[in-house]
């Protein structure tokens, strides 16, 4: 019985991470079909993600006298975690504008690559030959990347897309760092972080208000990002890593797809191409990761 149990609960987990995966993929279509500034886009999805979140968890949840998130609000690493996390959002956001859909995903999905370096330089974990071996395939890939941005024109929004990718992997080496920390605790730090910074924007980027992108904003901060981080801090809690990974693969595939079938962006070969490498990377490098896990 407590087997059964044990399996269905893990099957609701893996579900979870499906679903945010779903979620997470429409990220580049909306993002595209706002004609709003990145910057008032990204301010306004976390702020109406944070009001989100805080509804479905509840205020005591977080603020309580002697609550565990003002305990938080005294670790480094988890204000580094909640800033790393918060830069993701706004360079993910800047690269979907001035590059393509496709391109901004793939190459911030080389995170867990970066990770693996930044984890040997903030916290001593030194990377495993799998990592070195993965860290060279995302530089094949990216060198694909570059070639057809500078040919294109899409070069700086390639190279902030990487940025991205950068401090994603810098927000899991600061979760690890602060290892009684909350991964929905440092979400909701980088919603109002990225609020409180983006805002302002709106008086300098005033947006042209209609109805189909105020639609657009609340979808993506209520469920999009909303929901999906609450789905994501659920199911991490109770998948292996790299399980959670593949599953959430399928974030890169749908990306393009839902961007190809509204606006008609295609991404170029070289782009596809170069993606493909980061995605093999990225898995290979996360099979070896489990495997000396389970050893």
């Amino acid at each position: 019985m407590i087997m059964v149990t044990i399996k269905a609960g893990k099957r609701v987990s893996q579900v979870a991470i499906l679903f945010c995966a779903i979620l997470w993929s429409t990220s580049g279509l909306f993002i595209k079909i706002i004609e709003w500034h990145p910057l008032v886009i990204a301010g306004l999805r976390s702020l109406i993600a944070a009001l989100f979140i805080l509804l479905v968890r509840g205020l005591t949840r977080w603020g309580g006298t002697g609550g565990s998130f003002k305990a938080m609000l005294r670790s480094g690493p988890f204000w580094a975690a909640g800033f790393a996390y918060s830069a993701t959002m706004i360079l993910f956001v800047i690269a979907n504008k001035m590059t393509a859909s496709a391109n901004a995903i793939l190459l911030q999905y080389g995170a867990p690559i970066w990770a693996a370096l930044l984890g040997w330089l903030i916290i001593g974990e030194k990377p495993r030959v799998g990592h070195w071996i993965a860290l060279v395939m995302v530089m094949a890939g990216l060198f694909l990347f570059f070639s057809d941005g500078l040919v294109s024109g899409s070069h700086a929004g390639d190279l902030i897309a990487v940025l991205s990718g950068v401090c994603f992997g810098a927000n899991s080496v600061f979760l690890r760092k602060g290892k009684d920390g909350d991964p929905a605790g440092a979400m909701l730090l980088a919603h109002v972080i990225t609020a409180l910074f983006c805002l302002p924007f709106l008086f300098i980027f005033p947006p042209s208000l209609s109805l189909g992108a105020i639609g657009a904003l609340l979808f993506m901060g209520i469920l999009q990002i909303g929901l999906a981080s609450i789905l994501f801090s659920y199911g991490i809690q109770r998948v292996r890593a790299v399980e959670a990974m593949l599953i959430a693969m399928i974030e890169p595939v749908l990306n393009p797809v839902w961007v190809l079938l509204v606006t008609g962006e295609r991404p170029s070969p070289a782009a596809l191409a170069g993606g493909a490498i980061i995605v093999t990377a990225v898995v290979v490098s996360s099979f070896i990761g489990g495997r000396h896990w389970r050893h």
